[in-house]
């Protein structure tokens, strides 16, 4: 249960800058789904309202309840995030050629976004309760057993992006439970060995396509290098102090495709500016530093490992969108977490904020 002293430890730095990222990230859906026409906001606005509504009231769950106590059923949840991911191959909701929801009426569920709390959850009481480092061959390859069963669903359906976020996971609760770096450098090493197999035989001709036209976008500039065309004009057209809250033109006349999904960064650099973005950066900046403060002053293995292994994905994901929007990066179907649309995706979110401000509140109980 809550206790009341509790709130005297909450993290109000923290709260307040996911607060603003999710306050901004609303204000640029707004702006890119506004239709001047009708002179009425897109659904999509409202949609993400809702879900940043909901995502508060996880937000607030997650931090009531001891981490430890949702650690002791970590099994159970990673098993019916499993279950869901199991689930979505044979009866999800297909949108753009991929089947990742599950359609409940009157909103559409990621289980892949909720997969990354699963993961955290379970890799961080397993490595808490095992007495021995991650260097320990037996235990990382026992670890690597329940990232492959939740990637492998992920990669089918398919969304191979959100699958490579997993790793980021297990790689940062592996390297703060005791992971050699030159365990790394053996892993990467191995990735660029076995890179032309995977080019052969893994990857599908749209992810072969995504990589040749970020190598040279022109190649295709009215087809699969578009979007990335689009994404680097309108990241360059903001200049200074930007073109001005929905004044921006690629955005508001829809030149960049899905502008309010995975390319809101875009968006922000368009109507904002360089000192607009410098602004964002710095919240994401404060919410990154700030998490990994939390996993410091954790009393325990477990909310270390826990908070590392939520802040790692989220780290991830941050710096590969941005450097998608830029151009300096294939484009992927990342979101930028808490600005982007996708309801699912700002629930999860702000959820794993939850457990790491649960973990830094609950650093002097017993």
């Amino acid at each position: 249960m809550f206790e009341r002293r509790l709130y005297l430890h909450i993290d109000w730095l923290l709260l307040t800058a996911v607060l603003l990222l999710a306050g901004i990230g609303l204000a640029m859906i707004y702006s890119t789904t506004y239709d001047p026409v009708r002179e009425r906001v897109g659904a999509e606005f409202m949609k993400q309202l809702y879900a940043v509504g909901i995502g508060v009231v996880a937000l607030a769950i997650c931090m009531s309840i001891d981490y430890r106590t949702l650690a002791e059923y970590s099994l159970v949840i990673y098993g019916a995030v499993a279950l869901a991911l199991l689930f979505v191959l044979f009866f999800g909701f297909s949108a753009g050629g991929s089947r990742r929801w599950i359609d409940l009426g009157p909103m559409n569920v990621q289980p892949s976004e909720f997969a990354k709390i699963a993961l955290a959850l379970v890799l961080a009481t397993f490595f808490a309760e095992s007495r021995r480092a991650a260097s320990n061959t037996g235990d990382l390859l026992f670890a690597s057993g329940f990232l492959v069963v939740l990637a492998g669903l992920i990669a089918k359906e398919p969304d191979l992006g959100t699958a490579v976020t997993l790793v980021s996971i297990l790689l940062g609760i592996a390297f703060a439970a005791g992971l050699r770096l030159k365990i790394i450098a053996a892993l990467v090493a191995l990735a660029i060995v076995t890179a032309p197999a995977a080019w052969s035989f893994a990857l599908k001709d749209y992810q072969k396509s995504r990589i040749q036209t970020f190598l040279d976008p022109e190649q295709d500039a009215r087809g699969a290098g578009y979007q990335q065309i689009q994404a680097r004009i309108t990241v360059g057209s903001g200049g200074l102090t930007g073109k001005g809250f929905r004044q921006g033109t690629q955005g508001q006349y829809k030149f960049l495709p899905v502008a309010h999904n995975d390319f809101v960064y875009s968006v922000l650099a368009e109507e904002h500016g360089f000192l607009g973005v410098l602004l964002t950066l710095g919240l994401y900046l404060v919410v990154i530093q700030r998490s990994f403060d939390a996993a410091r002053l954790a009393k325990d293995r477990l909310g270390a490992y826990l908070v590392v292994g939520l802040v790692s994905w989220f780290t991830f994901q941050v710096l590969y969108n941005v450097t998608m929007s830029a151009g300096l990066a294939p484009v992927k179907g990342l979101t930028l977490p808490l600005m982007s649309y996708g309801g699912s995706s700002i629930i999860a979110t702000l959820a794993s904020f939850g457990l790491v401000l649960n973990v830094r509140m609950r650093r002097f109980t017993n």
